[in-house]
């Protein structure tokens, strides 16, 4: 089994003309790969009718209902549900339904700093209700960044020390920046779990996180480029790791803290 705990789709309010293409390319390429699952969400409808990071309740909807439809159409794909916090009372009913629905997470980009109060309604829902959140990361932020409330792993941890029962995933350990001080920040945070996904393919990034972390707290995930997710799946395949290890990245964490049932093998 191979599960990317990261991975996105597109809908016809994306803002291109070609995103049923994309989404196939993406599900044919992953059947080449060889994975059994993409964890995905859509992020509203990727800035062309509200910004990408601070998306409206209706693009957010609009997300979500394709989101579960996608999820219904390929047996291969779960979901995310996409919340903006700003937006408290409909983000944590769009939880609620989408849980009912199928959908097996919560997923927070860059619209709030990851230690702020605002978020802490939709960490305590996730907890309740035993559901994972993917909080976007920019890795050791050192300046705002235009259009989002970048977080770094300093703000992400002070958000799951409150949240002590509730499951994070650290986005793109690859997706740029400082990952090495990411890795020191979340070591001794037990509910941290850390996404290898994102573009970077950096000399030692791996091997630093399995120094830091160990396989026991890594997932495998591709982000937006699946290209760069099987370059560190295979990087990962010749460091000689046990098998049993490689096993935990590939997919035997995410059985930890998904809900118990949601992956198939027979895909």
């Amino acid at each position: 089994m191979l599960i990317d705990v990261h991975a996105h789709f597109y809908t016809d309010r994306s803002g291109r003309s070609d995103w049923q293409e994309v989404n196939a390319a993406r599900l044919d390429a992953g059947r080449m790969i060889g994975i059994t699952s993409h964890v995905a969400s859509i992020l509203g409808t990727w800035g062309e009718h509200s910004p990408t990071y601070f998306p409206s309740p209706d693009d957010v909807t609009h997300a979500n209902d394709r989101m579960v439809e996608l999820a219904k159409t390929h047996r291969e794909v779960l979901g995310y549900c996409v919340v903006n916090p700003n937006y408290t009372d409909h983000a944590l009913s769009e939880i609620k339904l989408r849980l009912k629905q199928g959908m097996v997470g919560v997923k927070l980009a860059a619209s709030r700093r990851a230690n702020d109060e605002l978020l802490d309604p939709v960490a305590a829902l996730a907890g309740e209700k035993g559901v994972p959140i993917l909080h976007h990361v920019w890795h050791h932020r050192r300046r705002d960044w235009p259009g989002q409330e970048a977080s770094d792993a300093t703000e992400l941890a002070g958000l799951a020390g409150r949240h002590i029962a509730t499951d994070f995933i650290m986005a793109h350990l690859g997706g740029g920046g400082d990952w090495a001080h990411s890795l020191r920040v979340v070591r001794d945070v037990p509910n941290i779990w850390v996404d290898l996904s994102g573009s970077g393919v950096d000399v030692d990034m791996l091997e630093a996180a399995l120094s830091e972390i160990g396989p026991q707290r890594l997932l495998w995930g591709a982000d937006v480029t699946l290209g760069t997710g099987w370059a560190k799946l295979r990087y990962l395949e010749s460091l000689g790791l046990q098998n049993d290890d490689l096993e935990l990245i590939r997919f035997g964490n995410a059985f930890r803290i998904f809900p118990e049932g949601v992956f198939h093998d027979d895909n």
